[in-house]
């Protein structure tokens, strides 16, 4: 039964409510993350996740020795982090899973272009699986809009990259045989000057892709 006697006009405070109440139902749902902005049916969540592992691949093959260690500095954990903040947890994580397997089945997508399981079951092979966690960790904090400011953003990926050495580092102890000063030695130090700059061009990269994407989107 209406609230209004029949034929009488609707007061026009109450159409406003009503017009508002039926844009907010059916506008589109707030971004959580940046590939929210862009994914709009499966077949774009795919192409998103593809994206993210062959951002990774690319960024690996820029790479650099350190002298007695067997981890090299790569741009790998980079690509992970900003894939992961644009892509949130479940496509970020994904991204880095593809990545392991097409690495696996022998495509040169690890560092210096090497390939095969073998490198996955190696020594060093528990930074490559460490982008897994990783990817997850980073993705439900940019979800909860960590990655939008820089003064959040930059612990959020520095603790991102954290999360890899978690895995890679005890991987490395038992697989090379290696003890924990030395492990820490060879294959966390070094890298610690690289880490905090690839968390601070994420750092830089990320907001400002907010800030392109507009306001109105976010």
């Amino acid at each position: 039964m209406s609230a209004y006697p029949s034929g009488a006009p609707c007061p026009r405070g109450v159409r406003f409510w009503r017009l508002r109440l039926t844009l907010t139902a059916t506008a589109r749902p707030r971004p959580h993350v940046l590939a929210d902005t862009l994914a709009r049916t499966r077949a774009h969540d795919v192409a998103l996740v593809l994206g993210g592992a062959l951002l990774t691949a690319g960024l690996a093959q820029v790479s650099i020795s350190v002298p007695g260690s067997p981890v090299p500095i790569t741009g790998q954990s980079l690509g992970v982090i900003v894939a992961a903040a644009a892509l949130g947890p479940v496509r970020g994580m994904a991204a880095q899973l593809l990545y392991l397997l097409m690495g696996a089945a022998g495509l040169p997508f690890f560092a210096e272009g090497a390939s095969g399981l073998e490198r996955i079951l190696g020594a060093t092979g528990g930074y490559l699986v460490g982008f897994v966690p990783a990817a997850f960790l980073v993705g439900l904090a940019a979800q909860r809009g960590f990655d939008r400011r820089p003064w959040t953003a930059l612990p959020l990926f520095a603790v991102g990259q954290l999360a890899v050495f978690a895995v890679g580092l005890p991987w490395l102890v038992l697989s090379a045989r290696l003890g924990v000063a030395k492990a820490v030695g060879v294959g966390f130090t070094p890298f610690l000057p690289g880490g905090l700059l690839k968390a601070a061009i994420a750092a830089v990269l990320l907001p400002l892709a907010w800030r392109l994407v507009g306001p109105r989107k976010v």
